[in-house]
């Protein structure tokens, strides 16, 4: 029975979902004027293990991301690159599907642009003004936040005791300043026509806009990173109980920090590393071990030191795991019998709000013992239970052998026969070299 922790309850609950054996996943993507940093690459990660998990039990998961390729931060890079917004969010958009797919992830079933809605938002908006919901201002539009009842429920906010460390704009065209922008009224850089004059949509508007034209109804799951759970995944909420009367998913799950010497990775404290350089010396499927080690709601403390650890603990399972590879291939054999027992402990640990790092602990038992082992029929089990777990957690080495090697691995076997020692010393270190013994 799958548990998953719902931020929005706060307590583990049984997942139930909205329609027999099918998930709708919504989760926020990014905002496109720059490379995804480390820990914008966990979100990235977990979600995508989510769904392969979620498949694997039987589910059909329509998974959903949105890239946001309107932002004032968008505005400013593509000034000071002297490019236009649309190249600007077109290259980071190439550079996300990218890294995402370096690090291991299949990317969501959909990846819409908020470009794409803005004639829906602009419908969206005019239906909350006219139930009273919104109000047009000077300078925009903006969302009555006194007009939901249960506002902060998500975030455990009391609207009238808000975090200091909340940034609320105190402009004088609000009537709260705890109000919202829906639309901002402007003419500097990308902008669209609409009733209340030329602007742009605001951030929380998009994503509840795209999740209401895409999806029609609440859906299963909502999920991003813990940063997004105030102002941005509350605001989305709290549009959606206005205008659709629901809180827009039944289960919130959010992933946490990745921090580095205990301090948030962000441009400011200059201590960001960009998966692309990240990869150029280490192996991303290591990179993705390392996250999927640790309790996708727990925080990361990344260090350098902390990655090598996991280089070598990725190296290990490779370099087992192709070994058994080697001698299937060697007898002709295509795949094993997973172990039972061990794939109900594996779903155990998984119902239980996907308890990876104890799955962690079960690849290591399994890596030990595929070393010990010598009755090969065990070994070729023992390497296709570890192939499902690994898979779905999207850390499985990809083997290619060619017959050059296998031929190689033969002559060494032969030589060694012959007690032709020279010659085998001579294959035995290029079979090293290919980490085949």
């Amino acid at each position: 029975m799958l548990k998953i922790y719902n931020t929005l309850t706060q307590q583990k609950e049984v997942f139930k979902s909205i329609h027999p054996n099918h998930i709708n996943m919504y989760v926020c993507g990014p905002t496109v004027y720059g490379d995804i940093h480390l820990g914008n690459a966990r979100p990235i990660i977990f979600f995508d293990v989510l769904k392969r998990y979620l498949t694997h039990i039987g589910y059909t998961v329509n998974y959903v991301s949105n890239i946001t390729d309107v932002d004032d931060k968008i505005i400013d890079k593509a000034k000071e690159l002297k490019m236009s917004e649309l190249e600007l969010t077109q290259i980071y958009t190439d550079h996300y599907f990218d890294m995402s797919k370096k690090v291991g992830s299949q990317l969501p079933n959909l990846m819409p642009k908020a470009t794409e809605y803005v004639s829906d938002m602009i419908h969206y908006i005019d239906e909350l003004i006219q139930n009273g919901d919104a109000y047009a201002k000077d300078s925009g539009v903006y969302f009555r936040v006194r007009n939901v009842s249960d506002y902060g429920i998500l975030s455990k906010q009391n609207i009238d005791e808000l975090n200091e460390g909340v940034r609320i704009t105190l402009d004088q065209d609000k009537e709260d300043p705890r109000d919202f922008s829906v639309w901002k009224n402007t003419t500097d850089g990308l902008s669209f026509d609409s009733p209340w004059g030329k602007g742009r949509p605001g951030w929380h508007t998009e994503c509840a806009v795209m999740n209401h034209i895409i999806f029609k109804e609440e859906i299963d799951i909502h999920g991003g990173g813990s940063d997004l759970k105030f102002p941005h995944h509350e605001n989305e909420m709290a549009q959606t109980v206005a205008h659709s009367n629901h809180h827009l998913a039944r289960y919130w799950m959010h992933v946490g920090r990745l921090d580095v010497n205990q301090e948030k990775m962000s441009k400011s404290l200059g201590n960001m590393t960009f998966v692309k350089d990240l990869v150029k010396s280490v192996d991303p499927l290591a990179f993705r071990l390392l996250m999927v080690s640790h309790h996708y709601r727990q925080p990361i403390n990344y260090s350098d030191d902390l990655m090598q650890q996991f280089v070598k603990e990725y190296d290990k399972i490779e370099r087992s795991l192709k070994k058994v590879f080697l001698t299937m291939k060697l007898n002709g054999v295509s795949r094993g019998k997973p172990l039972d027992d061990i794939l109900i402990q594996f779903n155990k640990l998984m119902e239980d709000d996907f308890n990876t790092p104890n799955v962690m602990t079960i690849i290591q038992d399994l890596i030990k013992q595929l070393n010990k082992e010598k009755d090969e029929l065990i070994k070729t089990n023992i390497y296709e239970t570890l192939s499902v777990i690994l898979h779905i957690l999207g850390v499985m080495p990809e083997f290619h052998i060619s017959d050059d090697a296998l031929n190689t691995y033969r002559k060494w076997e032969q030589a060694r026969l012959d007690k032709d020692y020279q010659k085998a010393d001579e294959l035995r270190k290029m079979l090293l070299d290919e980490g085949l013994i």
